[in-house]
This record gives C-alpha cells, structure tokens and sequence, in this order.
C-alpha cells in the first residue's frame, strides 16, 4: 500500500510504518509531508491541552471568587488538580512559558463559558479579561473546609 494512501486510510498503520522507517534509517521512503504535518500538530495539541486546563481552572476560580455560597470540596479539588496538571505540562513542555500569559487568556475565555454552563451567574457581568495575576492563578490559596 503506498504511504500516502496507508495514512488516509488507516493512520495507527501509518504511524507505526514511519517509526519502523525511522529506525531503519530508512529516511528517503518516509511519507515526510504528513509527517511534518503530524509533528506540527502534536506541538499544537500541546497548546490546546494548556488552554484547555486553564479554562477549567480559571473556571472554578471564578465559581470560587463569585460565588461563595456555593463552594464545595469538588471545586477546591478541581483547582488542585488542574494547578497540579498545568505545572506539570509547563514542566515536561517548558517552551510553553513564553505562551502562557496568552494561554491565559484564552484559558479564561474558556472559563466565562463554563461559569455560564454551570452557574446561574452571568458571564456577562464578570470582568471580560482575567482579573487573576498569574500568582494568583496557581498560589492563591483554597481551603477546605471552609
């Protein structure tokens, strides 16, 4: 089957027959468009799967500041994790700081859509950038019990 079409039609096949390449050093028969592209993506994802914690964490800081009844020991573990998780990625991927303050932001973007699913507050009437320092984001404390 010719490379290009084994990676339309059945990508795990395709990956492991480029890494079997790349071991052989085989280097002139690797599908190499598709491969550039594959790699780009998983530097892409790498962003993603940052803004994307950072929308939950964000979220739940917000709940957390702006709802105060509702507070629970769900969302103080929420926070937690997602602090831990986003330390983590920043850790294995640390050519990810310099994106942070923007993931930041797109993270809380993420975060005004979840408040507006799961709360009865109105994304609208929060601050429409992160009122949070990046300090805050990852130190400001969360106690439970209250």
């Amino acid at each position: 089957m010719q490379t290009t079409t084994l990676y339309e039609q059945d990508f795990y096949a395709w990956t492991q027959h480029q890494a079997k390449l790349l071991r052989a050093g085989q280097l002139g028969e690797l599908d190499t468009e598709n491969l550039i592209e594959e790699i780009e993506s998983l530097g892409r994802q790498e962003r993603q799967e940052l803004r994307s914690r950072l929308g939950v964490l964000l979220g739940h800081l917000l709940k957390w500041y702006y709802q105060p009844e509702a507070r629970s020991k769900s969302w103080v573990y929420t926070i937690k994790e997602q602090r831990q998780e986003v330390q983590r990625h920043l850790k294995e991927n640390p050519s990810l700081k310099p994106y942070l303050s923007e993931a930041i932001a797109v993270g809380y973007e993420k975060g005004l859509n979840l408040v507006g699913k799961e709360t009865p507050l109105d994304p609208k009437s929060l601050p429409q950038s992160c009122p949070f320092s990046e300090a805050d984001v990852f130190e400001a404390p969360i106690d439970w019990p209250l």
